[in-house]
């Protein structure tokens, strides 16, 4: 695996379904430091990318790196992108690409973030993101489970919200028994450092504002996203409600 990969784990405070989410805490840990302890087991160079001193002082205190940055980054690539100049700067190291790793996934595997890694063995790769083949009729349907159509080659075509490929003449119900194998995007993107440089100076697009979908920016630009099959899928904490359940589950 390329060593010259940074990792970066974008973490806020101010979420709006969840305040203080990176901090809750996850079995005696607070969630951020499950994230970053599976992130530096496979990465060499590991940081957590915040704007907020709680966060930052939680992650020194057992010990882990952190790097600040500004309160104004809309999305996690756009405060990945600051991130990253900032580490090189106090590094000296110049990283030939960057893992996005989701702060609100405690259970991710270091399985996938090794294989998104791996992407970037390829030089030419521009960025990379994980898919995993749908097996059930709710994931199919849900706008909150974007599916991708993939290229002969592994690269990404298009990402929506709807179910894609569109299987004509036949039920949707049947659609999973039809031989055509669909794809759940997981929302984890690596990205070439000079790529990542550039895809957050463009402007919104069309395909983006229509699914909000920030991938569809960069495939409307001309950039090649690089697909990789895994069949893991990690779980994902967006709300209180979200973590019960995984207590109830005795998953904590």
């Amino acid at each position: 695996m390329n060593t010259k990969i940074l990792g970066l784990i974008p973490a806020r405070y101010a979420s709006t379904r969840f305040p203080g989410k990176p901090l809750a805490d996850i079995g005696g840990k607070p969630m951020i430091q499950r994230v970053y302890e599976r992130a530096s087991s496979i990465l060499e160079y590991a940081y957590v990318a915040t704007d907020d001193d709680r966060i930052a002082n939680v992650v020194r205190s057992f010990g882990g790196r952190v790097v600040m940055t500004a309160d104004t980054h809309k999305s996690g690539t756009d405060r990945c992108a600051e991130a990253l100049n900032k580490v090189e700067a106090e590094l000296g190291i110049k990283f030939h690409a960057v893992i996005n790793i989701q702060g609100d996934e405690p259970f991710i595997e270091p399985k996938q973030i090794e294989l998104l890694a791996s992407a970037f063995d390829n030089e030419q790769t521009e960025i990379a993101t994980l898919v995993k083949p749908v097996d059930n009729q709710a994931d199919l349907i849900s706008p909150n489970k974007p599916k991708v159509v993939l290229s002969l080659e592994g690269n990404a075509l298009y990402f929506s919200r709807q179910p894609i490929p569109y299987l004509r003449g036949v039920e949707i119900e049947k659609w999973l028994d039809s031989g055509i194998k669909y794809y759940n995007h997981i929302g984890m993107y690596g990205y070439r450092s000079d790529v990542l440089g550039k895809i957050t100076k463009l402007p919104l697009g069309i395909l983006e504002k229509t699914e909000s979908l920030e991938q569809l920016r960069w495939l409307e630009n001309g950039y090649s996203i690089k697909v990789l099959e895994t069949e893991l899928e990690s779980l994902s904490i967006d709300t209180p409600e979200d973590l019960q359940a995984l207590k109830d589950r005795g998953l904590i």
